[in-house]
C-alpha cells in the first residue's frame, strides 16, 4: 500500500468538494464523508487494498462534482476509476430510479464495489442517526434504513467484519429513529 497515493486522493476530493457541504444541520464540510468510508474501510473492514481505499476518497467526485472519469483515470489509473465508476450514479435519471438501481446492481457488483457500498452505507446510517439532514423527518430517516438495508443485502458475504459493522449500525439507529 502507498499511503502518498491516498493521500493524494483524499487532497483530490478535498479539493473537488471544497465548496460542499452536508445536509446536516450544521452543514458539516462534504469531504468528511469520503473519509470516514475509506477509514469504516480501513478500521472497521480491515480492507488494506490500495485500489478500494483510494476510490473510497473519491467516490463521490465524479457524481457531486465537475471531476471525469477521464481526469481520475489519468490521476489514479484505470482500477480506481473503475470502481468510482461501478458506485457512481447516473444523475441524469431520477431519484427515485437511481436508488432502485442500486439495489437492483448491488449484487453483480465486484466484491471490491460492494465493501466501498457497505461502508458508505455504515456511514449514511451513523451521519442520519447522530447528526440527521435538517429537513429529514423521522419517517424520511425510517425510508432510508429500509432502502439502504435492501442496498446490502445484495452486497453481504464479502467481508464479515463490515457486514456486522452494518448490521451494529442499522441496530443502533433503530433504536434512535422510531416514531
Amino acid at each position: 500500500m502507498n499511503p502518498a497515493q491516498l493521500l493524494k486522493a483524499i487532497a483530490f476530493a478535498a479539493d473537488k468538494h471544497r465548496d460542499q457541504r452536508r445536509k446536516d444541520a450544521e452543514a458539516s464540510p462534504y469531504i468528511n464523508h469520503p473519509i470516514a468510508v475509506a477509514t469504516v474501510l480501513a478500521t472497521e473492514g480491515q480492507v488494506s487494498d490500495e485500489t478500494t481505499l483510494i476510490a473510497a476518497a473519491l467516490h463521490d467526485t465524479v457524481e457531486d462534482t465537475e471531476t471525469t472519469f477521464t481526469e481520475l483515470d489519468e490521476l489514479f489509473g484505470p482500477q480506481v476509476t473503475a470502481l468510482v465508476r461501478e458506485v457512481t450514479d447516473d444523475k441524469s435519471l431520477k431519484k427515485t430510479e437511481r436508488k432502485s438501481l442500486q439495489v437492483e446492481h448491488a449484487a453483480q457488483s465486484s466484491n471490491r464495489a460492494k465493501q466501498l457500498k457497505i461502508a458508505d452505507k455504515i456511514c449514511n446510517i451513523r451521519d442520519i442517526m447522530i447528526r440527521p439532514p435538517a429537513d429529514w423527518s423521522l419517517e424520511r430517516r425510517s425510508e432510508y434504513l429500509v432502502w439502504a438495508e435492501k442496498v446490502v443485502a445484495g452486497c453481504r458475504h464479502v467481508n464479515d467484519r463490515l457486514d456486522r459493522a452494518f448490521d451494529h449500525a442499522i441496530a443502533e439507529a433503530r433504536k434512535v429513529i422510531t416514531f
